[in-house]
Parts: structure tokens; C-alpha cells; sequence
């Protein structure tokens, strides 16, 4: 294993994404996170003995930490993210490692765990100590990192699993593992409980969770299922925009939320649905209605409906049940920052790093909380998980502009009423500058105004041309029927 663009850290060294030289090693890292850690499902507190099924388990306790992933190999140890950054040389977890990997066999060992910083107030790790272990260059205090092991990826099974290591059982991975890193300090196996059934559950959480010794559970059944159990938590965000229900145009189907940076400028932090009853939803569009306001970006809800923007004037407290800088494949989570001018509207700046909230649930709306950098700051992210600051200075950035494809319109008219239907495709020439933005965009307008929601929009994207022109071929055999004519210009 190769690597590039070192940086010191500690009497070790710091590689930035994209410095592992392994096409092997990673595709290895990449298919295990998206075959384990994406595939973790969460569970509330309260919804152990329903969510939860089946037994015998094995149940550790949540490091709050970062996944990394230990690499031995000829008497070398390794750090080795799924982005391909790496911590490398001489720190004292790493030589701790080197000793330990001694005693394996010959070949490559990866493991895969939470890299953890022990806490300065001495209480349980926090994700924002490892982010402070690792700055300081040079004088980075790196003797507090950890390494807690909860899986084996590579190696160690001799012939005792065909293939791969995750084709034995969880129980045989863990006991080799713990074999091996008996005698670690900095660098150990997570310790587990094997339990019968979900009856012994919330004792553990209590014990562990509830007794401050870790942020959760991770919960492995014998089936091959993994829970991941932590407290909710809540997020002051401010509310940028909404979509209305098709079915009640008066009631609000959809939040999008955004938190506040240090600069004044929001960036979107993620949408919320799960807004309550209808009643609550009628009283909430008529909060928002009266706050619409232009903006010259476009965001478009899960169901392909756009977002109808807002003034900046309204907070939300949000319940979520996690926290996830990372998509499933290892790849940084962007959302757009926009700055917002009374006068203009909101308007796109830059995409930044972020992260995805899970569960997310409106709590109520703060009348008590305003909209600035102190009550909605964006740092509720980094209270709670590592989200890459480098550089986090936002620059408008330049990109070029789309081009439209295909643009067709059709009319139909009933009783004197005129119907349109609407179809423009675009090429945004930005996915290459900006991965967040998709290659191809389809909108579709469906205008009829004697229906209880005259105006229907639908949003969708290809990373082709040619899935474009299925998706738009696609629309118009669904949309376009007798009747309908084709308006030349």
C-alpha cells in the first residue's frame, strides 16, 4: 500500500483523502460499508421490544468516535478511512498496532472500528475530540487517540470462512479479533455481551447509555441484522421552505430546514415530513404562506415536488435520531449554503460538507429562538459528528451555465378552460465542477385550473443522456393522451 501527500501529525504523518494507492484495499473498505455500516438499521430507545426481533445477540456499547480502519501488513500498521485518507508512521496507537500484528499470521489484516480520542474532561469520548487530536500538526496530541476493533474485513480466518471473513459468524470474527488484541491498551476489540433475547436490552442501555459510559448500542443479531439504538436528540434549524400536500393545498406536506453559519449565510441541513396532524399542518401553511419570497435556487422534495422558499424568519425544533456525515458508499454529504438578501430572495452560494439526519421530526416552532449563527448555528453538527471544516471559509463558486435539451408544450381545452402540460429537459454542466449537482434535470409542469391543485411540478434526474430521454419518453406516453395538442413555436 502506497501513500501520497503527506503531512506531519504528531511524529506521524496525515494523508488527505484520496492518498491511498490500493485499488484493492479500498474497493475492500468500499463494499464492506456498503454492505455493514449502510445497512445499520435505527432504532429508538423506546422501540426495543417491537423493532427488534429475533436472538441470540451480541450488543456493545456505541463509541462516539469516527469509522476508520486498521491495515497490518508487513509489520506496518495503518489507518486507513474509506475515502482513502490515512494516518501513517510513528504515533502510539499505530506502534502499539505494530507489536500486536506480530503475533498474526502472514497476510494483510484490516479491521474495522472507531478511531476515539480520550476526552480532556474526562468524561466518555465525543466525536470533537478526535477532530482535536488530529489538528495541531506537528504538536498534535495524538497519544490520546484510540482504536476500538468491532469487525474483521480482511484476513485472521485461515480456512475457517471461504471468501471472506463476513461469511463467518459474528461470535468466531469477534473472538479472533479479541485474540489478537488481548493485550492492547490504546488499540482493543469493543467489548460485547452475547444475550439470548430482547428482554436484556434495556438493561444494557441503561447501563451504558443511560449511566453516560456511551453514546449507544449496536445491536447484532444472529440473522445478520445490526440496530443501532441512541438517545433522540434535538436541532433548532430555520425553516427556508416548504411543499404543500397534493391531496389539501392548505396544509403543508414537507419542511426543508437549514442551519446557520458564523458568516450569517443558512445552509440546508435536511427536510422534515413528519409534521403532525392535519390541523397542525393547516396552521403551519398559514404561517408560512404569508413569508414566500423568490429565490434564484431550485430544490426539489424526495416525492420531486420544488420547495416553495421563505423568508428566514421562522425556527423549528427537530427531533432526529442520528447524525450521518457520510453516504453509504463513504462519500462526504453536501448541501447548498445560500445567502439570503430581503430584496432578492435566497440565492445559491457553494456546496459545503454536511450530514444526513435520520428520523427527523418537527417538535414544535420556537418563538423563543431567532434565526442567527447563536440559536440555529450550523456547530449543532459538529456537537455530535465529524463533518470536514477545512477551508470551511464559503466562496461563491463559478460554474457554467445549463443548457436546455428539450423543451414541449401541450394544450388541451375543456368547457372553456385550458389545460398545459410542460416538459423541459436540461444538461447542467456542473456535475463535473460540483458532484452534488446531477448531469441532467426533467421538469414537469401540469397545469389545470379546475382541479383542487391546479398546478402539479415534478422534478427528476439522470446521470445520462440517454436515461434522460427514457424518463422523458416515459412522462409523455403517461401524460400526453387523446385530446392533448402539441403548441409549435
Amino acid at each position: 500500500m502506497e501513500l501520497i501527500n503527506a503531512s506531519p501529525l504528531g511524529k506521524g504523518s496525515w494523508h488527505p483523502a484520496g492518498s491511498v494507492d490500493d485499488a484493492g484495499l479500498m474497493a475492500s473498505l468500499h463494499a464492506y460499508r456498503r454492505r455493514v455500516v449502510g445497512a445499520y438499521r435505527a432504532v429508538k430507545p423506546d422501540e426495543l421490544g417491537t423493532a427488534i426481533v429475533g436472538g441470540p445477540f451480541h450488543v456493545s456499547p456505541k463509541v462516539d468516535g469516527e469509522l476508520w480502519f486498521l491495515v497490518l501488513d508487513s509489520g506496518l500498521a495503518t489507518l486507513v478511512g474509506s475515502n482513502g485518507r490515512a494516518i501513517s508512521g510513528d504515533i502510539p496507537l499505530l506502534a502499539e498496532a505494530r507489536g500486536l500484528a506480530g503475533q498474526a499470521p502472514a497476510g494483510r489484516v484490516v479491521l474495522a472500528g472507531e478511531l476515539f480520542a480520550a476526552s480532556a474532561s474526562k468524561g466518555r469520548p465525543r466525536v470533537g475530540d478526535v477532530a482535536s487530536a488530529l489538528g495541531g500538526a506537528a504538536q498534535a496530541p495524538v497519544e490520546r487517540l484510540g482504536f476500538m476493533a468491532f469487525d474483521l474485513v480482511e484476513g485472521l480466518m485461515g480456512d475457517g470462512a471461504a471468501g471472506s471473513p463476513q461469511f463467518a459468524p459474528y461470535g468466531l470474527r469477534l473472538d479472533v479479533m479479541a485474540s489478537l488484541l488481548a493485550a492492547g491498551k490504546r488499540v482493543k476489540a469493543i467489548k460485547t455481551d452475547a444475550v439470548d433475547g430482547v428482554a436484556a436490552l434495556p438493561g444494557l442501555f441503561a447501563d451504558y447509555v443511560d449511566g453516560g459510559k456511551a453514546e449507544g448500542l449496536i445491536v447484532r443479531s444472529a440473522q445478520g441484522a445490526i440496530y443501532k439504538i441512541k438517545p433522540e436528540f434535538s436541532i433548532d434549524a430555520v425553516v427556508i421552505g416548504y411543499t404543500a400536500r397534493t391531496e389539501d393545498p392548505q396544509a403543508v406536506r414537507t419542511l426543508l430546514l437549514g442551519l446557520t453559519r458564523q458568516d450569517g449565510r443558512i445552509q440546508i441541513a435536511g427536510h422534515c415530513g413528519n409534521l403532525g396532524s392535519d390541523t397542525e399542518r393547516r396552521a403551519l401553511m398559514q404561517q408560512l404562506k404569508p413569508l414566500d419570497c423568490a429565490s434564484g435556487f431550485r430544490c426539489p422534495s424526495r416525492s420531486g415536488e420544488l420547495f416553495s422558499f421563505v423568508k428566514p424568519l421562522l425556527v423549528a425544533e427537530i427531533k432526529v435520531t442520528d447524525l450521518q456525515p457520510e453516504t453509504s458508499d463513504g462519500q462526504a454529504v453536501r448541501t447548498m449554503v445560500l445567502a439570503y438578501q430581503p430584496d432578492a430572495g435566497w440565492q445559491a452560494v457553494s456546496t459545503m460538507p454536511s450530514a444526513s439526519w435520520l428520523h427527523p421530526v418537527l417538535v414544535r416552532l420556537r418563538d423563543d429562538k431567532k434565526p442567527d449563527p447563536i440559536d440555529t448555528r450550523f456547530a449543532q453538527i459538529l456537537e455530535r459528528c465529524s463533518v470536514d471544516q477545512a477551508g470551511s471559509e464559503v466562496h461563491a463558486t463559478e460554474l457554467p451555465a445549463s443548457q436546455v435539451l428539450r423543451r414541449q408544450v401541450w394544450t388541451k381545452t375543456t368547457k372553456g378552460k385550458v389545460a398545459v402540460r410542460k416538459l423541459v429537459a436540461w444538461q447542467t454542466n456542473k456535475a463535473e465542477a460540483d458532484a452534488s449537482y446531477p448531469a441532467y434535470v426533467l421538469h414537469w409542469t401540469d397545469y389545470s385550473a379546475g382541479r383542487g391543485t391546479p398546478l402539479d411540478r415534478e422534478v427528476r434526474t439522470a446521470p445520462t443522456p440517454e436515461l434522460m430521454e427514457e424518463i422523458a419518453a416515459k412522462l409523455v406516453e403517461d401524460n400526453v393522451k387523446k385530446g392533448w395538442e402539441e403548441v409549435v413555436r
